[in-house]
């Protein structure tokens, strides 16, 4: 299941404003504004979500999931778990 937040920064990874990505996935602007307005995972019609998503594969990102792997190339932003020190956090430890 894809977040309302992995939506909002698949987006601005793109540089992609709600109007387009709702002309390429073929659903309307209200519709893209209540996914990313959602609590936690997108809430909504199945297929509707399905095009928003393969949009976003299309236009060329890899939405992650939890404890996925990211066996693609390129370039990408993934949220920690919270409490979970980064490997900037884990270096400065060793220090």
């Amino acid at each position: 299941m894809i977040t309302a937040a992995q939506l909002r920064a698949a987006r601005a990874l793109l540089g992609m404003d709600q109007k387009t990505l709702a002309e390429k996935a073929g659903v309307s602007v209200p519709t893209i504004q209540r996914m990313e307005a959602s609590q936690g995972h997108v809430r909504g019609v199945v297929d509707t979500l399905m095009k928003v998503v393969t949009a976003l594969d299309a236009a060329g990102v890899d939405l992650i999931g939890d404890h996925g792997q990211s066996l693609s190339g390129g370039r990408g932003v993934r949220l920690k778990e919270p409490g979970v020190p980064s490997d900037a956090q884990k270096g400065q430890q060793s220090e």
